[in-house]
């Protein structure tokens, strides 16, 4: 039984200049750069038949290549913070590409999720960080910003149950079109 999700990938160059915002918050489980990942979709444990009707529901999807920034670190969770994530501009593309994944998903049956969506990478999941130690770390570097990078493509990913943090593989990609001023 997958546990899947849909996601966008991190370029190598993004996911360098994420890592070297690791380290500096006791109690952190920093994510490794090569599961950098943004989500679009959190899916869960399903069955081997509607991963592959997912699959194929996925590969009707017909949205334009698009840019995409991420922008600061933020923590999740308030006062007992959980996560250390850095934030994508919530630009039009990705907002409109994630709503037709949940469109398409509970139109297969899933239950819709249950929060707004956020989106970003996690850097690090905490769990006995306190919100001092983690405003100092934003307050050193939470003025990160990566270089614009293009997406050109989403990816459908399955994990092993665990408690987070990969290893992900990617199970099937989908290519955006790119945008006709580029292909003349």
């Amino acid at each position: 039984m997958p546990r899947l999700f849909t996601a966008l990938e991190i370029p190598p160059h993004v996911a360098q200049s994420l890592a070297m915002m690791r380290g500096g918050v006791p109690g952190a489980r920093w994510i490794d750069p090569e599961n950098y990942h943004l989500t679009l979709r959190f899916i869960g444990d399903i069955d081997d038949a509607l991963a592959h009707e997912i699959a194929g529901m996925l590969g009707r999807v017909r949205r334009m290549a698009f840019e995409l920034r991420l922008d600061g670190l933020l923590s999740f969770g308030g006062r007992k913070p959980r996560a250390v994530v850095a934030p994508a501009a919530p630009v039009a593309p990705l907002m409109e590409l994630q709503a037709e994944h949940e469109r398409m998903l509970q139109r297969l049956g899933l239950e819709p999720e249950g929060r707004k969506y956020t989106p970003h990478v996690t850097l690090a999941r905490l769990r006995d960080s306190s919100s001092h130690q983690v405003a100092e770390y934003l307050s050193a570097r939470g003025h990160y910003r990566s270089a614009p990078f293009e997406v050109s493509r989403f990816v459908l990913f399955s994990s092993r149950s665990s408690v987070g943090g990969g290893p992900y593989v990617v199970e099937a990609d989908y290519p955006l079109a790119e945008p006709a001023l580029r292909r003349a």
